[in-house]
């Protein structure tokens, strides 16, 4: 006889992952919003993800597919997207002439721009809510869990752990 299946009910239990990707994600939800708001609606869709993999001074469109955890075929459609965009170039790799480098086109590097200005906007948000001690602990707290330095208190609380 099988067992039903109420009788494997796992709890869902709170943990920190679970909080972190809430957080990434009311943060993507803000920034999107934002950058639509810009003119930029794109940056809700996938393709946009290929942004933060390019060097500032060039990157080979094979590098993109290890750095994305992407097919080649996905990476190829995303960079064809952007180009016909105009947010993104491609050049023969000078190094490898069956390559192609990948850059910002000036009307990318204003998408750059845009995407900064959100960003500090977002995290000027995070610091009034957090208080200035309190967020720079936060960000300490996530250089560690990243596998930066070890935590240690700001310097404007002045108390120990």
């Amino acid at each position: 006889m099988v067992k039903p299946l109420d009788e494997y009910r796992a709890e869902l239990i709170d943990h920190v992952g679970w909080r972190i990707w809430r957080l990434a994600k009311v943060w993507k939800a803000e920034f999107d919003a934002e950058m639509a708001m810009k003119g930029h609606r794109w940056f809700a869709e996938a393709r946009s993800n290929v942004l933060p993999h390019l060097d500032r001074g060039g990157t080979a469109q094979s590098v993109l597919q290890s750095r994305m955890g992407v097919t080649k075929q996905a990476v190829q459609q995303f960079v064809d997207e952007l180009v016909a965009d105009g947010i993104i170039e491609r050049r023969i790799n000078p190094d490898d002439r069956r390559s192609n480098m990948i850059y910002f086109t000036r009307k990318g590097q204003r998408v750059l721009s845009d995407a900064n200005v959100v960003k500090i906007e977002i995290q000027s948000r995070y610091r009034s809510k957090l208080g200035t001690a309190r967020f720079a602990d936060f960000m300490s707290c996530l250089d560690v869990l990243e596998g930066g330095e070890t935590a240690r208190p700001s310097p404007a609380i002045g108390r120990s752990r």
